[in-house]
Parts: C-alpha cells; sequence; structure tokens
C-alpha cells in the first residue's frame, strides 16, 4: 500500500502534515487536491508527498479526488513547506495561497434525529432539549447553523451535543457548495441552413408567430452561435418562444464556457520596443545572460536607477528575451492602484498575452484568470503580492517594481510572509531570474548588492522626457519661518505662488499629503476632552465629506457632537490634517482650480483607480490630491510641480524605519515632476529642514542617506545585522494581557539560555503602539538574534499570539 503526507484545511493542523493511506485503484500525484477523513469531518487537503511507507502506526484512507490534474506544481509543495517553516504559519495557509479562487470551502454540520428513541430517556429531557428535538423530529435533517439562528450559538452546541451524547441525534457532515466555477452562457444554433430558415421564418409570420420569425431571423444573420441573452434583447423573444423553435426542432440550446477577461485586450495598441540608453543596455545584457546561463543559485539583481531613468523599458525587454527562450514571467507591482499603468505598458507590448490577478477582480474573473495561466495561456501574469502564487509554467522571470515598498510584505493575517524574500526563494526552486527594481532600494537589499549577494544595476539618469533629462529642482519650505512670518495657511507662501503659477499656466499639480480624511482628531477647547473609538484607542478622524467621525482602525463611525460629551462645552475644535481637508484647503485657495483626490476613501470601487487616473491624464483636472498612492511609480507628463504638504508624518514615528520609509516616499513624490517637456519643481514642507532624511530627498542623494542610514543600524545591531521577530499578544483583558506577555517573556530567555544563544536579545513586554485594536488589548515582545525561527519553531504558542518574522514596522 502507498501513503501521502497531506497538509489538511483545518485550524487544529497547524505546521503538521498528515498521512493518509491510498485506498487501491486510486493514482494520485503531489500537489493535488484530496477529500480526507480528519475526526468526525470531511475535509479538503492538498498531497505534498507520496512514500511507501506511513509517519504513523495507524492511518484513515483518502476518500477520493477533488480535481484529477494537480493544482500545487512540485515547486510550489517545496515553496510552501518553507513559508510555514521559516514565517512560523499554519502549513495549510502557506499552500492557499497557491490555491485557485474559490477553492476553500467550509464544512457545513447536520443534525437528525434517530428513529424510535427509547421513552425512558425522553422523558428525562429538559424542556430546551424536548424543543430542539421537536424541531428536529419535524424538519428532519437540520443543519446546526439554522439551530443556533433559533436559540443561540452556544445553547444550541450545547443541547445537540447532550443529544448525541444520549443516542437521541447523529452528526453528518458536508462541504459548501462551491463559490464560483466556470461561466456558462446559454447559445442558440441553428439546425438548418440559413437560406432556410429565412424560409421559415416567412412562413411564421403568415401564421402570425411573429417573435418565432424574429429569433429565426436573427439566428439566420449570425455567421456562429448567438447567446440567448443577446438574442433575447434583440427580438423581444421569451423563453416561452425559445421552447417553441427548439421542440420543432428548428434550433438547439447549448450551454458554452465563457471568459470572464478583466483586460480588454482588443483595446491595446500595439507598441515596438524602444531604444535603449547605454546604461539601459547595460543592465538588459547582464539579465539576458542570466537567462540564457543554467546557473545552480538563482541569479538577482537589484535595478536601481532614479525616478524616469525607464526601468520598465528594461523589464519589457527581459521579458521578451524570455518569452524567446520558451519561458514566462511575473512582475509585481506594490499596489493595485499601478496594476492599470502597468497593464498597459505589457498588453502593448504582448497583446493577449497578459494576465492580471488582485482582490479587487470579481471572485469569476479571478477564478478564470488562475486557470487560464494554468493552462500556459499568457506570458505574464501582473498584480500585487498575491500574483507571486499564480501557476504561471515555465516561469523564468520575476520582476518586483518598488521593491522597497512595504505592501509587499502581508501585515494583517497569517501567513505573515514578504513577497520579495518568496519570490528569491521560489527563484531557487524553479531557476527563475529576480530583477529587484527600485529608485530607492529597501537599506537591506542595498547592502545585499554592496555586498555581492545580489547584482548591483544602475540606471543614473532619466530618459523622459528625453535622454540625460535632469531631476526636478526641490526646495525645502521651513515652517517654522513661515509660522514666525504670520502664515498660519496649510500652504506655505512659496507653495502657495507656484500653485497658482502652475495653474494659470494650464500645467497640472500633485499635492502629497500620507494621512486621508479632513482632522485628524476633534477636541473640546475648554475641558481638553478627545473624541476616540470605543474599541481602539485611537483618536476618531473628522471626515468631512461624509460629515462623520471615523476610526482609521476598525472602521467605527459616529455623527460629530454639537456639544462636549463630557463637560457640554460648544468650543469644539477640529485638528490636524488630512488629505480630504486639503482638498477643500486648495479649492479656497484657487476656486477656480479643478481638484481631484486619490485616497483609499474614494477607491473603493474595482475600476476607481483607472478612472482616477484617466481623468488626470485627460487633463480633467488641474490639481491631484492624494496618499502614498500618487507616489508610486506614476508616469504623468503634465505634472509640473509636487507639493509635499507635510514632511513630518511619518518622520517622527517610533519606528526604526522611519527616516527610511520617509525617504522613499518624499523621493517617490518628488519623481512625479517633470516628467514632460516643460521641466518641473518640488516643493517640500517640513519643520525639520536640518534632518538628513530632509537633505538627501531634496538633494536626490541616495548614497548619503544610505550612508547614514546604515551606520545607524550598525550601531544599534538592526537588520541588515540582525533578524527580528514581532510576537503581539491579545486579548479582551489587559491585566491578562500583560501577563501572559511577561510569562512569555520569561519561557523565551530561558529558552535562549539553555540553547547557549548570547547573541539573541528579548526586548519587553510593552504595551503595543496601538494598545488597543478592535476591542482587543496588545503587548508585544522584539526579538533580535539571528536564525529566529529556528529558535521559535519548538516553542508552544497559546490562542492569542501573532509572529511576525522580519516584520516591516514595529507600530
Amino acid at each position: 500500500m502507498r501513503y501521502a503526507e497531506v497538509s489538511v484545511n483545518s485550524p487544529v493542523a497547524q505546521r503538521r502534515s498528515f498521512s493518509y493511506a491510498i485506498p487501491a485503484g486510486l493514482n494520485l500525484e503531489v500537489g493535488q487536491a484530496v477529500w480526507v477523513p480528519f475526526g468526525e469531518k470531511i475535509l479538503q487537503g492538498i498531497v505534498l508527498a507520496l512514500s511507501p511507507s506511513p509517519a504513523v502506526e495507524e492511518t484513515r484512507e483518502i476518500i477520493g479526488v477533488i480535481e484529477p490534474r494537480p493544482l500545487l506544481s512540485p515547486e510550489q509543495v517545496m515553496l510552501a513547506r518553507w513559508i510555514s517553516e521559516h514565517y512560523l504559519s499554519p502549513l495549510f495557509d502557506a499552500v492557499a495561497l497557491m490555491l485557485p479562487p474559490g477553492f476553500e470551502r467550509r464544512t457545513l454540520t447536520f443534525i437528525s434525529p434517530v428513529p424510535n428513541p427509547d421513552a425512558r430517556i425522553l422523558a428525562s429531557l429538559t424542556p430546551a432539549q424536548h424543543q430542539i428535538l421537536e424541531l428536529l423530529q419535524k424538519q428532519g435533517r437540520t443543519s446546526l447553523k439554522e439551530l443556533e439562528k433559533k436559540v443561540g450559538q452556544r445553547k444550541a452546541q450545547a443541547i445537540v451535543s447532550q443529544l448525541v451524547g444520549r443516542g437521541l441525534a447523529t452528526r453528518s457532515y458536508e462541504l459548501e457548495p462551491a463559490k464560483v466555477g466556470p461561466k456558462r452562457v446559454p447559445y442558440l444554433r441553428l439546425k438548418l441552413p440559413p437560406s432556410q430558415a429565412r424560409e421559415v421564418a416567412a412562413e411564421l409570420r403568415k401564421k402570425r408567430a411573429y417573435k418565432q420569425a424574429a429569433l429565426l431571423d436573427f439566428l439566420a444573420q449570425m455567421a456562429e452561435p448567438a447567446p440567448w441573452p443577446e438574442a433575447r434583447q434583440q427580438t423581444n423573444a421569451d423563453s416561452s418562444v425559445l421552447k417553441t423553435l427548439v421542440s420543432k426542432g428548428l434550433i438547439t440550446l447549448e450551454q458554452i464556457e465563457v471568459k470572464r477577461e478583466p483586460i480588454p485586450h482588443k483595446a491595446a495598441t500595439p507598441s515596438p520596443a524602444l531604444k535603449l540608453t547605454a546604461a539601459q543596455e547595460a543592465a538588459l545584457s547582464s539579465i539576458r545572460d542570466a537567462l540564457h546561463g543554467a546557473k545552480a543559485k538563482p541569479s538577482v539583481f537589484l535595478l536601481h536607477g532614479v525616478t524616469g531613468s525607464g526601468k520598465t523599458e528594461v523589464y519589457l525587454q527581459a521579458l521578451a528575451e524570455a518569452i524567446k527562450l520558451g519561458k514566462r514571467g511575473i512582475i509585481l507591482v506594490p499596489e493595485i492602484a499601478l496594476t492599470p499603468q502597468t497593464i498597459e505598458r505589457f498588453a502593448a507590448r504582448f497583446p493577449g498575452r497578459v494576465a492580471v490577478l488582485h482582490s479587487q477582480l470579481s471572485p469569476g474573473e479571478q477564478f478564470d484568470e488562475w486557470w487560464r495561466i494554468k493552462r500556459g495561456e499568457f506570458d505574464v501574469v501582473i498584480g500585487p503580492r498575491s500574483a507571486l502564487f499564480a501557476p504561471q509554467p515555465e516561469l523564468g522571470l520575476i520582476v518586483i517594481d518598488e521593491e522597497h515598498e512595504w505592501t509587499y510584505k502581508q501585515q494583517d493575517k497569517s501567513p505573515r510572509y514578504h513577497a520579495r524574500d518568496v519570490a528569491l526563494k521560489l527563484a531557487e526552486l524553479t531557476g527563475a531570474v529576480v530583477v529587484l527594481g527600485s529608485a530607492t532600494p529597501d537599506v537591506e537589499t542595498f547592502h545585499r548588492a554592496q555586498n555581492g549577494w545580489y547584482q548591483l544595476l544602475q540606471l543614473p539618469e532619466r530618459v523622459v522626457p528625453a535622454q540625460n533629462s535632469p531631476l526636478p529642482e526641490v526646495e525645502v519650505v521651513d515652517l517654522r519661518e513661515e509660522l514666525k512670518a504670520g502664515n498660519r495657511s496649510i500652504f506655505s507662501r512659496s507653495l502657495a505662488q507656484a500653485i497658482t503659477e502652475a495653474v494659470a499656466s494650464e500645467e497640472q499639480v500633485i499635492l502629497f499629503l500620507n494621512r486621508r480624511g479632513g482632522a485628524t482628531f476633534v477636541q473640546c477647547r475648554r475641558c481638553g476632552f478627545v473624541l476616540r473609538c470605543r474599541r481602539c484607542e485611537v483618536t476618531l478622524t473628522h471626515h468631512p465629506t461624509e460629515n462623520a467621525l471615523v476610526c482609521h482602525q476598525c472602521n467605527y463611525q459616529a455623527p460629530v457632537p454639537q456639544i462636549c460629551p463630557q463637560c457640554s462645552s460648544r468650543w469644539i475644535k477640529f485638528l490636524g490634517l488630512g488629505t480630504q481637508r486639503l482638498e477643500q484647503e486648495a479649492g479656497f485657495l484657487l476656486p477656480q482650480a479643478r481638484l481631484l483626490r486619490w485616497d483609499s476613501d474614494v477607491t473603493k470601487h474595482p475600476k476607481s483607480h483607472q478612472q482616477i487616473l484617466n481623468k488626470f491624464r485627460a487633463r480633467q483636472a488641474d490639481i491631484l490630491i492624494g496618499t502614498q498612492m500618487v507616489a508610486k511609480g506614476l508616469d504623468l507628463p503634465q505634472v509640473t510641480l509636487v507639493g509635499v504638504v507635510s514632511a513630518d508624518t511619518s518622520l517622527n514615528l517610533p519606528d526604526f524605519r522611519a527616516g527610511e520609509r520617509t525617504f522613499q516616499l518624499l523621493s517617490q513624490v518628488a519623481g512625479r515632476a517633470g516628467r514632460g517637456p516643460l521641466g518641473g519643481e518640488v516643493i517640500i514642507q517640513t519643520f525639520s529642514p536640518e534632518h538628513y532624511v530632509i537633505q538627501a530627498a531634496a538633494k536626490h542623494d541616495y548614497a548619503s542617506f544610505y550612508n547614514k542610514e546604515i551606520d545607524y543600524r550598525r550601531q544599534l545591531r538592526l537588520p541588515p545585522f540582525s533578524q527580528l521577530a514581532l510576537l503581539i499578544y491579545s486579548h479582551t483583558s489587559d491585566a491578562l494581557c500583560q501577563r501572559e506577555a511577561e510569562r512569555m517573556k520569561r519561557q523565551l530567555a530561558a529558552e535562549r539560555d539553555a540553547k547557549g544563544m548570547a547573541n539573541l536579545s528579548i526586548i519587553g513586554p510593552a504595551p503595543a503602539f496601538i494598545h488597543r485594536r478592535r476591542g482587543r488589548f496588545r503587548w508585544q515582545l522584539i526579538l533580535r538574534g539571528t536564525e529566529l525561527s529556528k529558535f521559535l519553531a519548538p516553542i508552544p504558542f497559546p490562542q492569542g499570539w501573532a509572529i511576525d518574522i522580519d516584520p516591516v514596522s514595529l507600530l
């Protein structure tokens, strides 16, 4: 007998796989999806390995196969194991990253009454037990969820367990229906030649069967089968007309599978490859050599080019080279907002061969794209971090554009992976080439390139609007001096004048502020009371558009108070600044200017990003106001002025990466200016003009920023000179939360001392930066050392702990 190691879709499984016997006659492959018994339930599982002997003495048999073909390749199976081991996540969570949309299905519990129950047992039942049993006897097999709706979740579960235990009811399990599948549309096909169909239609008109005649004429005009919804709309025919023609043998009704396409491939205008500069050609030559070579280790390149230096053209020509070799690619972008622009460039170069995967597609679109990718219908897949797990066959090239972006890290749920590190592992397993592109590389990435782990490729000059175009001039405005001069506006005199002149000259402006909403907090000026979220330890942000107070952590909303809830004073003050207030102030400054805002409050619709971008490109707005979405990779040649309204928003956060993130944001948003023939300028407003981050960003000087930053990291033994792990425990009781964090520190310290790991530091416990979120208090520990996954793996963590290996933020 053969055996299979299976990753089971159950929270109980954690980082383990389970041994199952393979029934005689059932042929299985690694990566295949199967049904397996797990306790009393039947669950989904993925075969991770096949072996002639089991890992345990007693095994149960696999029930059956879900999908005849493997869903995961052998390389993806190995990648899932690595993700689980490195990020200490449940194994099936890692596997699920690579499964088709809609695959995961919950197990539903059903309760059935036992026929002819013992009268003596019935006599001893409580009224509540009698109530449930009578309901079951009346309805027969009933879902547990329905019982929970009638009597409450806890009560229903307790009584059902009692009835089952006393032999009066039985449980059974089945999986919920599939949420998404192939889309099939009814099509009509003529069963006779078109000329003959017209003759029949003429006869039907004589008999006054006008709708039947109209439908036949419509189908006779079509050279191919017609979708029934379209035919019904064109001819006003109804289902009775359709049934009549089918019964007469004149037409047939067929269910045809149709593709849901998120990209309008026909709209793409083909574009030829551009002539490269010497620096671009040198970079492409190195990547081309790696694509042609057969190396044991993956080839990893850091393409460090200033904004507007033509990195995307290098990606396009590198992909074209990979395709010539029979290989395919994956292109990652940091934000869904950037996907439309990237798709345009790639679809124009590779018409009809570009796929897109991201969470704002409909479930049906995601399902169809995933299966078409698996069948090898596309040369390239484009999307945010999740697109890395697309089942792209013959993978030869992985590009991570704007590789420094923290959005490549999944922080809110397990597995808390970083797409860059996972891409490197995937490349190691598949032999693919990795290109990491950025104008402001992650400090750790640049350090690896400096030390020879990656090959550094430089693009030091702009190619837009022409070769050797200068980077925009940057003016730093000291807001302290503005206040001394009596200017209390959010716009410095310099920025206000520059905006006015740009709009008057019919040029476009970007105003950047990395904070949404209107006022960031609301305070009573009499007693000092600040309105806070009931569930989170954060202030409520005023959103003028909705005239509501909103929590940016849990989305709790409250009306704007007319009086102070604490002292009943009417002296309520709105303080702080967000994009909505910035929009208002820009409107006051230039009433004639057309304004457009781009932040997460106005991009809830799947096509919102594309619509905003199209409007601004089409010159339907003069000023674009936005958060970090406007800072990343946009090519807008008409923008001549970029104003950074407050450079201090992220600079003073208690996180060792605050300086790096601020430098990257300022440099990236500054790079949106001067991409057209009119040139451009950047104005940065700050209360800290002497800060090394501000100075380096103003000079477009990555080297000086890096040298200063790497010095600090070396002194403080921070990444890349160590590894970090962030451990957060959350609970509804603050005291219990603190006790558990202190207990865990003692356990970790004892484990460290027992293993003699003198270089391992345990920092904390301390309340998290946001101490209470969504009703749960949070305490954290920070570990600093090396090989932290290996150290933490054998330690049992009770429910409530979240482990983040290599966190991008300690907030």
